[in-house]
């Protein structure tokens, strides 16, 4: 399925004016998806696969409604550090300056 990021972003950030949720304060929603992040690693210590793939989806959602705060394009953002990603080398799975 392909997904039309900046589509989802709007409507993320939609969502979040209809419910009168945080649409201007990153540092707020920066805080938040951290939130997030350590419920979906509660969920991942408790093995609980219904769980884990709602805090994944909030996780995504926290950085769709970022993402069109700070005017970015996310999409292509992670197809740019995915192509940046191919040429580096790694050692271990550590970086390897050079």
């Amino acid at each position: 399925m392909l997904i039309d990021t900046k589509k989802l972003q709007k409507a993320v950030l939609e969502n979040k004016k209809n419910h009168n949720f945080n649409t201007t304060d990153i540092k707020f929603e920066l805080l938040s998806l951290y939130g997030e992040v350590n419920e979906l690693f509660q969920a991942w210590l408790k093995d609980d696969p219904e769980n884990i793939n709602e805090e994944l989806a909030d996780v995504a959602i926290f950085l769709l409604g970022i993402s069109e705060m700070v005017g970015s394009d996310l999409g292509e953002d992670i197809l740019k550090k995915m192509e940046i990603n191919k040429s580096r080398k790694y050692i271990d799975g550590k970086k390897v300056e050079g």
